[in-house]
């Protein structure tokens, strides 16, 4: 409750700073990756509560996401920096720079209760994926695309091939791996933290990088002052200690 207070308190200080408080209640389509799943769909009842507007979140892997900004209405979108690559889809953005929202490394992960292993040198977690049975993430997305860069750096891309079992979203990794469908889960660390998966650690040394979830309103929005509040919103310190408690960094 004290919590929830704070929120509203804090975001009535950034609307009563904005044209927005003038407005009325908006409906707001927010374009989003995968992994900013758990963060965004405890933040954006907050919002609505707080405000009144009423967000949809449309969540999808970095090429699906380039589709629907240059297909598709949408007010704003919490996305991965790749998305801000292609020029089509950064041509359907206000001009200026971006604001990140989030950012998450890469680790392994596997069935809760399986043996401990040792993935903290490059040598070893090639070895480590190399005696895998089987893996799973979502290749056709950013995050998939820098695993599949690790592999390659390790010299193990072919062998990964068939061990793999793609999925197509950040949700089925965990189930997967819980279920003993796959006996890995490679991906974004806090999308491995699932029931019944247990993180056996990040990537190693210079494997590791951070995928960034930056964000921007649509050009083309007709609600862009509602959709500005809503990024400000994810910035206060509130939806910041959402963020980190669901395995990401802020900012």
């Amino acid at each position: 409750m004290k919590n929830s207070l704070l929120t509203a308190v804090a975001l009535g200080l950034v609307l009563a700073l904005s044209p927005l408080a003038s407005l009325h209640a908006a409906e707001l389509k927010v374009l989003a990756g995968g992994g900013m799943t758990i963060p965004l769909k405890e933040l954006g009842p907050q919002f609505e509560r707080a405000t009144g507007h009423k967000v949809e979140f449309v969540f999808a892997a970095t090429p699906e996401l380039i589709r629907l900004a240059t297909s598709a209405p949408f007010d704003a979108a919490v996305v991965p920096v790749d998305v801000f690559q292609n020029a089509e889809a950064k041509a359907k953005f206000v001009a200026g720079p971006t604001i990140d929202i989030a950012r998450v490394g890469f680790g392994v992960a596997v069935k809760a209760g399986a043996p401990t292993l040792d993935i903290s040198t490059p040598e070893r977690l090639k070895q480590v994926l190399l005696n895998a049975q089987s893996i799973t993430f979502v290749p056709a997305s950013a995050a998939g695309a820098y695993v599949l860069k690790v592999f390659d750096r390790l010299g193990i891309a072919e062998e990964m091939k068939a061990k793999t079992k793609p999925q197509t979203t950040t949700a089925a990794i965990g189930q997967a791996v819980a279920k003993g469908d796959a006996e890995f889960g490679v991906f974004l660390t806090n999308v491995l933290i699932a029931p019944g998966v247990e993180l056996v650690g990040p990537f190693p040394g210079d494997l590791q990088s951070d995928l960034v979830f930056t964000s921007a309103v649509a050009a083309d929005s007709k609600q862009a002052e509602a959709a500005k509040a809503f990024l400000d919103f994810l910035r206060l310190p509130e939806a910041t200690a959402v963020i980190r408690a669901k395995g990401m960094k802020a900012g």
